[in-house]
């Protein structure tokens, strides 16, 4: 539904953390069959990078380990196959591949790293590029098992002026200005 109401705002998409990409497919579908939006995948492909102390939960540790989460890029490939060069992939740990769109401006930015660093980079680097009207998801937001990616969420938008909008399944939503 987002991803339909960014269709008209200028921009292309981004997706930090892609897994499977099923959520891929969610987004490119709600572009719209005859949408010119490219989504832009950045991902390892090696799973999960080192959690830090901020991903621990309350009981003092965290959830994840490093390669947690691992999807060969072969696998995400042949999901996304259908959209043909409109799903770019850029392989590798975030923020390393970021220059490559620095100059892009985007009307959807979907976050799905689990963690506190790559989190707050993902969301430091895209949010400056978004286009006013666009849409910032946090997959990982309302998830005990992911403390860090909502701690980034909140620090990094405590002096911006858009809302963090906690949903019911999870995510969080924030509309840019």
């Amino acid at each position: 539904e987002l991803a339909r109401h960014v269709r008209e705002v200028e921009g292309n998409f981004a997706e930090c953390g892609v897994r499977y990409g099923k959520s891929s497919l969610f987004l490119m579908t709600g572009a719209g069959a005859d949408s010119k939006k490219h989504l832009h995948v950045f991902d390892s492909f090696e799973g999960l990078s080192n959690p830090g102390a901020q991903d621990a939960t309350s009981g003092g540790e965290s959830e994840w380990s490093r390669g947690d989460l691992a999807v060969p890029e072969d696998i995400v490939r042949r999901n996304l196959a259908e959209y043909g060069d409109r799903v770019v992939l850029h392989k590798g740990w975030i923020p390393e591949r970021f220059d490559e769109v620095e100059t892009e401006r985007f009307s959807l930015v979907h976050v799905d790293v689990d963690l506190y660093e790559p989190t707050l980079v993902s969301v430091a680097f895209f949010y400056p590029r978004m286009t006013p009207g666009g849409v910032l998801i946090c997959d990982d937001y309302g998830f005990a098992s992911c403390p860090g990616a909502k701690r980034a969420i909140d620090e990094f938008f405590a002096d911006k002026p858009e809302n963090v909008l906690a949903l019911t399944s999870g995510q969080s939503v924030v509309f840019k200005q």
